[in-house]
């Protein structure tokens, strides 16, 4: 007979169950409690807490995220943490509306019903469920498919579409040179009518209701995707705010959904799309912008003089959001004011490419 252990989360006073065998963050998450998370496989440190009280085993996580002097003092992770007794927990991290904006994690059956070539390595997917998933925009799902030869891939990508399309789920996917998933939609492993697993919802990188500023969106790559669900989902709540919608790629050829993205400037003035090439030197025909979509940010900010009045949500590879992070910050945004989603690979298999 199991015996299931009781964990009292502190300054907030939230308290869950957590089943034998059972990670903390997966309890939290089985529950509706959104807690802050990354990788969930103890790679990033975004789930590291103190332990106040209780017994504890940790299963195998990074020093980088956990170093031996953090763990003698009574640091853990919550996605590595495992309880043998009832736990008291200090947050070290938390957003309350996180906390009441939270989502149980629940498990969906689903197909693939759709593959689309948008660029030479960028892949649209679309994923049917067989029953309606709640999400905030800009949130990710793990999936899991098995190929054609019989091999079980789970990756973690945001959604493309808004929180009001509940049963067909669309994805933006990079394909790169070793990517398992990505790999397996040009080679025909992963089909249409595939058969997949899909968990979450996951992430905090969603869109904040009523506050004051612009809206900044920030992506290149893939990471257009919980970027378009945001900016979907803004513009069907109809709050009145400018959004400036950056998008950094390296040539003309890399840039997709151009005459989608033309449809909402036509029927949405206050959004305005700045496309960012870094590697147009020689193209004597990109009137657009030019350079590292950071520069460009930064740039816009200082003509706005927002002095870090608004909102804004980033998502792209490690050195884009490595560059914009001081970039924001110079311009006097707090950091509750800003929402990355950054891509992770794990050693475990799965990664958060979003």
């Amino acid at each position: 007979m199991t015996v299931a252990r009781r964990v009292r989360l502190e300054p907030v006073q939230v308290e869950f169950d957590v089943e034998e065998g059972e990670t903390v963050l997966n309890a939290a998450f089985r529950q509706g409690i959104a807690l802050p998370h990354g990788c969930k496989e103890g790679q990033c440190s975004a789930c590291k807490c103190v332990l106040l009280d209780g017994e504890v085993e940790m299963l195998r996580y990074s020093t980088f995220a956990l170093n031996d002097m953090e763990k003698d003092t009574g640091h853990v992770l919550l996605c590595r943490t495992l309880a043998y007794s009832d736990l008291e927990v200090e947050l070290l991290n938390y957003d309350e509306e996180v906390l009441s904006k939270s989502i149980a994690v629940k498990t969906y059956k689903g197909r693939i019903a759709g593959i689309e070539r948008l660029t030479h390595d960028i892949r649209g997917i679309q994923i049917d469920l067989g029953a309606p998933i709640k999400f905030w925009a800009g949130q990710y799902v793990d999936i899991t498919v098995t190929t054609q030869t019989g091999e079980t891939i789970t990756r973690s990508f945001s959604m493309a579409n808004p929180p009001s399309e509940t049963q067909r789920l669309s994805f933006v996917i990079k394909k790169y040179p070793q990517g398992r998933f990505s790999g397996e939609l040009d080679s025909g492993g992963i089909r249409v009518g595939a058969d997949v697993t899909v968990v979450g919802p996951y992430g905090t990188c969603f869109r904040r209701e009523n506050r004051s500023g612009p809206v900044i969106l920030v992506g290149a790559g893939s990471g257009l995707s919980p970027i378009w669900s945001i900016l979907h989902d803004h513009i069907a709540s109809g709050e009145e705010r400018d959004v400036y919608f950056f998008y950094g790629a390296r040539t003309r050829d890399d840039l997709f959904y151009l005459d989608r993205i033309a449809a909402i400037l036509e029927r949405h003035p206050s959004v305005r799309f700045v496309p960012v090439l870094s590697h147009a030197a020689d193209d004597d025909q990109w009137l657009g912008e030019r350079g590292f979509v950071h520069e460009r940010v930064d740039a816009k900010l200082k003509e706005l003089d927002l002095d870090g009045d608004g909102d804004v949500y980033a998502c792209g590879p490690p050195p884009m959001i490595d560059a914009l992070q001081p970039v924001l910050f110079m311009n006097g945004f707090e950091t509750e004011r800003i929402f990355f989603d950054k891509f992770t690979t794990s050693s475990g298999g799965t990664s958060t490419g979003h």
